[in-house]
């Protein structure tokens, strides 16, 4: 079984649920995946790294950083970083605070991120792109160039046309539709 089969089939074990669920934006799903219990584990941390990296190696973006919206991003971001160390291109990880700190400094990106960095924004689950929008805003206004976005799921509910908009490209591991079609085929339905 190959690095992406394996990741896919411990989604599946892990984190793909279905049911009737609300998403963050608010929309209705038959299926949710809380990528969390995959990406927080050493087995689904070190096949995040691998798979996630290379695909950002494959788009030639030429990027320093990884990073994203807390707290879906962070074990995705901490996966590549880490993997990275193995290969040719380093990649540092940054986390996107959801909003400015109240005390100290009063950052919004934590891990130290220059301002002429050229990141990609990675995420957990993409949906109507709302959580990489506002890290892709934080991250111009700090001054760094986006070069991209990375998933592991696409759920092809609006957010890559809404990331398109914004001059930025997504990439996915996965969809929504092929991880729904192998939990129902697992389950029976």
């Amino acid at each position: 079984m190959d690095d992406r089969e394996h990741l896919k089939e411990l989604l599946l074990e892990r984190s793909v649920r279905l049911g009737d669920f609300t998403l963050s934006s608010g929309a209705k799903s038959p299926y949710y995946v809380d990528a969390r219990r995959t990406t927080m584990t050493a087995e689904g941390q070190r096949l995040t790294g691998r798979i996630a990296y290379d695909l950002i190696d494959a788009a030639d973006w030429d990027v320093t950083h990884v990073g994203g919206l807390t707290l879906g991003a962070d074990p995705v971001t901490y996966a590549i970083a880490h993997h990275s160390t193995s290969r040719d291109r380093v990649l540092d990880g940054f986390t996107v605070r959801k909003e400015p700190k109240g005390h100290g400094t009063g950052q919004q990106i934590e891990g130290g991120l220059p301002e002429d960095a050229r990141v990609v924004i990675v995420e957990d689950a993409v949906t109507s792109g709302g959580s990489a929008i506002r890290a892709i805003e934080a991250v111009r206004q700090h001054g760094a160039t986006v070069a991209g976005v990375l998933c592991l799921v696409d759920r092809e509910e609006g957010g890559r046309a809404k990331l398109q908009e914004l001059g930025v490209p997504l990439l996915a591991a996965f969809t929504g539709p092929e991880l729904l079609g192998a939990a129902r085929a697992a389950a029976g339905a």
